[in-house]
């Protein structure tokens, strides 16, 4: 009969939180990186039932040592190791796993030899995981290894002692064994592996056994066996502690071979071979669909835009004013950019024409106000997006008040909503609608996108603020007026090409995120850049000749909607202000100065007529 002494082999149990981590860690800071990272992991040495495999325990908290100390019951041990996360599923499988795990184990021989586990006993049981995250499909392929260095040993005594006593256990904590599982035993104690002498050739040691298969010590004894063996131990005693069945066991060495190793975990088959997580059918749907939809931006941030700050384009509140063709397109491209608070005011029904052109309904919303169905069809997309739709008619210059009560309740409520978010789109199908809110959003100093159609032709464009560029009205020599009344259907209904409205949408998002990227937002001038590149002013667009022109244009001291004298009879008047100017545009360009830019004009033209002479004259 052999009395060789054989070992447990060391399993591991895998929480599905280790891979989330591991795939968080993977976007945001490892990256390409696949060099050895530090991990941590947990086992327990005595609070185990009788027969059960030594296992070791990785989770979220693996990352960092200091989330894993916290955990510990005085039994606990933490056990350090590195995670190999390669790139490609083609890696992990080419990868010469017998080469891997020798690496592995020619670093535990050298801290033998270099005598470093004198110190750190740790040292002597690192594991390995070797892993490849397939983030798209959220499946996790791993293989951990425990590097064993061989070394073979005859049984020629064993008997049972007591239970090691939570007193002897704390006296090991005291000696900073938190991270270790062997100790020398002198004189009936613990005592540290530094003060171990090399005159003798036998030794007494203690061993903290995650095992409780009888006659069988975990795998975690054989790298210390082996190291004994190489510093010329021939006979060593070893106490094995465990919460139920103590024993001595008396050992002779018999055989050393330190380039032999083993260690690679095996599968529940008994085969060697890795494991795979599908973490798919485990996570909540909706945090597979928030995790999936920042994989873009994440690859994006660290394979083309490493500065890039997408937290910042995250937690932006967007007001869309319109939520048609412009509003659905506008807000799908937000969604891709990982914004999360978006919200749609409208005033209208989805009709039967809406849906081919307005991707956020279908043909059962016809009838249905379009705010609040946009607001659901963003959460059917995603469910993780705050949004809201209010049906509301916004205020408009040059249309007079028919019912002051819900105007002036429709004016509070847009006052409200501009100023509760961060950046306000004008999205909406006439002049008049957008005059108002581009008073309240340059009164409160918002970032205003600003988008308009033609047939094959559109206006992008960001409003200046305090001055330092135009808004969408200073090229206007009038203030807007009703531009509703007496339309042919072709003037009632948005006329243009169907991909006009998506370029539009684009540019208008892709001017705010580049925005956002600047420290100074709205304020920087367009001679400035981000890490996207230029921050323009005006996109003019036209697709008849596919043409895009960068426009500026400054700030005009008389605009009907960005004057300082405007702005400044808003803040005094509030909604009496905006009363006489839904009454009266022409009340507008008294306040703006541009009745006297007006008369002056004619004046001039009075006098130059009256220098030319009559036509009798000529």
């Amino acid at each position: 009969m052999s009395n060789i002494l054989k070992f447990a082999p060391i399993g591991s149990f895998v929480d599905a939180s280790f891979f989330q981590e591991l795939s968080k860690l993977k976007l945001d800071e490892f990256k390409l990186d696949s060099t050895k990272k530090e991990i941590f992991a947990t086992y327990d040495t005595i609070q185990l039932q009788t027969n059960e495999d030594p296992s070791i325990s990785l989770s979220s908290d693996s990352f960092k040592v200091t989330n894993i100390l916290p955990l510990f019951s005085k039994s606990s041990r933490v056990l350090p190791g590195f995670i190999t996360n390669v790139n490609t599923i083609e890696e992990f499988k080419s990868l010469d796993k017998a080469k891997f795990i020798k690496d592995s184990a020619n670093e535990i021989y050298k801290n033998i030899i270099d005598k470093k586990i004198l110190q750190d006993p740790y040292l002597l049981n690192q594991f390995e995981v070797l892993s490849f995250a397939d983030l798209k499909k959220f499946k996790f392929y791993y293989w951990i290894a425990f590097p064993s260095l061989y070394s073979q040993w005859d049984i020629i005594d064993k008997h049972d002692i007591d239970y090691f006593s939570i007193d002897n256990l704390e006296l090991v904590e005291s000696l900073g064994y938190k991270k270790n599982n062997v100790f020398l035993i002198k004189e009936n104690q613990p005592k540290p592996l530094s003060s171990l002498h090399f005159s003798s050739s036998e030794v007494e040691i203690g061993f903290l056994d995650s095992s409780s298969i009888p006659d069988k010590p975990s795998r975690f004894l054989q790298n210390f066996l082996t190291a004994l063996g190489l510093y010329g131990f021939k006979r060593v005693k070893v106490n094995i502690y465990r919460k139920i069945g103590s024993y001595q066991i008396t050992l002779e060495n018999i055989e050393l071979d330190h380039t032999r190793v083993s260690g690679w975990e095996r599968t529940a088959q008994g085969k060697l071979g890795p494991k795979l997580a599908d973490l798919g059918s485990l996570i909540d749907p909706i945090k597979l669909s928030e995790q999936s939809v920042d994989l873009n931006l994440k690859l994006m941030k660290w394979r083309v835009a490493p500065d890039i700050d997408l937290d910042i384009v995250k937690n932006s509140k967007v007001l869309l004013l319109g939520s048609g063709t412009l509003g659905s397109y506008v807000s799908r491209a937000l969604l891709g950019w990982g914004v999360r608070h978006i919200t749609f005011v409208d005033n209208g029904k989805v009709s039967y024409s809406n849906p081919v052109r307005q991707p956020l309904f279908n043909f059962n919303d016809v009838g249905e106000l379009k705010a609040k169905k946009a607001a659901e069809a963003l959460k059917n997309i995603f469910p993780l997006v705050q949004s809201e739709g209010y049906e509301l008619e916004i205020p408009m210059i040059g249309h007079p008040v028919t019912n002051d009560e819900k105007q002036q309740k429709d004016f509070e409520t847009l006052v409200e909503l501009i100023d509760k978010h961060d950046a306000i789109f004008l999205l909406t199908d006439s002049r008049e609608t957008r005059w108002l809110p581009t008073v309240i959003g340059n009164s409160k100093k918002k970032i205003v996108i600003n988008a308009a159609l033609g047939f094959d032709s559109y206006l992008v464009m960001r409003h200046g603020v305090e001055g330092n560029l135009g808004c969408y009205f200073c090229n206007d020599i009038v203030a807007p007026t009703d531009s509703l009344t007496d339309r042919t259907l072709d003037q009632m209904c948005t006329v243009t090409r169907p991909g006009v409205a998506l370029l539009a949408a684009s540019s208008a998002v892709e001017l705010l995120v580049s925005l956002l990227q600047h420290p100074r937002k709205h304020y920087a001038s367009t001679d400035e850049s981000t890490v996207l590149g230029k921050l323009v002013h005006q996109l003019r667009g036209f697709l008849g000749g596919f043409e895009v022109l960068k426009l500026e244009a400054p700030a005009f001291e008389h605009c009907s909607g960005c004057s300082p004298k405007i702005i400044k009879a808003y803040e005094e008047e509030g909604y009496g202000f905006v009363v006489k100017a839904l009454n009266d545009s022409k009340y507008i360009e008294e306040v703006s100065g541009l009745a006297e830019v007006h008369r002056k004009a004619d004046d001039a033209l009075a006098g130059l007529e009256e220098a030319l002479g009559s036509d009798d004259d000529w």
